[in-house]
């Protein structure tokens, strides 16, 4: 620790350009929302609706396909548990493809990234 102590008026400087910086990344963030008009509330709910649907039809069929195998072969192996936790990883990695699809055209659109 070999660190010597700053002085005031740096620690100051530092703490200043922190603070403006903060200022900049939301009034960046501010003015970006400004710009996209064309994301309305409707836009959100329907982004919220294609990643709920798309968790939830993977999950249902692997439910679906893991209660058939449970039935026709039954085994000391839950294959409905099993098939639901992989539907909800896929879910989720489609959920995934999605939301960054939805990124990606708008940061083409000339929109920043946050």
């Amino acid at each position: 620790m070999d660190k010597k102590p700053t002085s005031s008026s740096e620690r100051r400087r530092r703490i200043a350009e922190s603070f403006s910086n903060k200022i900049e990344k939301r009034g960046s963030v501010k003015l970006r929302a400004q710009r996209q008009k064309d994301h309305t509330v409707w836009f959100g709910l329907g982004m919220f609706g294609t990643v709920g649907w798309s968790v939830a039809i993977p999950t249902l069929i692997g439910v679906a396909i893991g209660v058939w195998i449970d039935r026709v072969w039954p085994s000391r192996f839950s294959w409905t548990l099993m098939l639901l936790i992989g539907g909800v990883m896929l879910g989720c990695l489609n959920a995934w493809y999605w939301v960054r699809k939805a990124g990606i055209n708008s940061a083409e659109n000339g929109e920043d990234s946050p």
